[in-house]
């Protein structure tokens, strides 16, 4: 800042009220510092600046898997809502891994975010009670863990999956493979047990880990045990029994009925057609930064609860007649 006062022949306080969007002391005076900066290269240390202001402007978002669509949906939405509120998001990836996870929750807050949303790898809660006791204001997205006193922004699949099972159940399915997210997230365990409870003693369950090898191979051991319908309880598990699907030469849905929680652009596109469990991503990732943002002025928002729906396109054959 003194190189660029002493370049345009002005003191550091007028450098810094041009920078900080205040009158210089006359328009010509501004143009020259304004020259000065561009000339020089100058940009302002967003770290100084912050331990002034106590306010970086910037949020952390630490998901569970960025190659999940899913995820990289609602990422791409809570950028697009923290930007309209003049904050800059930086995003880690915990890759399903609480230790990774855990290495990019530190690093975001030793870079002074000025809050954290957390997608959690498990419903461990020790690492969401490090953030609060550090002073950080914390939402949780899309998965809760244990005992949270934070907001939680999430869907409701309860209803789309109930009636997802009702289906298959009146179709006359009485092998419906679950293909299952960990039980120690709480979208693993919830969902499957919606589902299960719905479809009574009719499910039969192999767990994954949402990543698209557990999908096949969980759909490789339904098959094997005459299942004659699959439920992929994430789409990147989808993908995966989908792809074990096609290696068998089974056909969709005359052999096979088949339906995935969570939406995907190319679903529509396949032959036939993938029914789903669509989750509102997009109001998701925006209802989780205005609720983050709420959090740092202050103020206390309530828990978000979307509803998830379920979208009939073909897949389940005689279930979606």
């Amino acid at each position: 800042m003194k190189d660029v006062a002493q370049h345009a022949g002005v003191s550091t306080a007028t450098v810094s009220r041009v920078l900080n969007g205040h009158a210089a002391p006359t328009p010509e005076t501004r143009e020259r510092v304004l020259a000065a900066i561009e000339e020089l290269g100058y940009r302002p240390n967003a770290l100084a600046r912050s331990l002034r202001t106590t306010s970086t402007q910037t949020l952390g978002l630490v998901i569970s898997d960025l190659l999940n669509p899913f995820f990289a949906e609602i990422a791409r939405a809570v950028e697009d809502e923290a930007r309209s509120h003049g904050y800059c998001v930086v995003i880690g990836n915990a890759d399903e891994n609480t230790e990774q996870e855990a290495t990019y929750v530190r690093t975001l807050l030793d870079r002074r975010v000025d809050g954290l949303l957390l997608c959690p790898a498990t419903d461990d809660p020790s690492l969401v009670r490090e953030v609060s006791a550090g002073g950080v204001p914390v939402v949780l997205l899309d998965r809760t863990v244990r005992g949270a006193t934070c907001p939680v922004v999430r869907a409701d699949g309860s209803e789309a999956l109930t009636a997802l099972a009702r289906r298959l159940v009146g179709a006359g399915h009485t092998r419906i493979g679950v293909i299952a997210g960990p039980p120690n997230t709480s979208t693993g365990r919830e969902r499957t047990d919606v589902l299960t409870g719905s479809l009574g003693g009719l499910a039969q369950v192999v767990h994954g880990d949402f990543r698209q090898e557990s999908g096949s191979q969980a759909a490789a051991k339904l098959l094997d045990d005459g299942a004659t319908a699959l439920v992929a309880m994430d789409n990147l598990m989808g993908l995966g029994a989908l792809g074990e699907v096609r290696a068998r030469g089974l056909q969709i849905p005359h052999d096979i009925a088949f339906a995935v929680f969570d939406d995907q652009p190319w679903f529509p596109l396949l032959d036939p057609p993938i029914t789903v469990v669509a989750q509102p991503t997009v109001e998701m990732g925006r209802a989780a930064a205005r609720s983050l943002l709420a959090l740092i002025n202050g103020q206390q928002p309530d828990d978000v609860k979307l509803t998830a729906k379920l979208v009939l396109r073909g897949s389940l054959g005689e279930a979606e007649l």
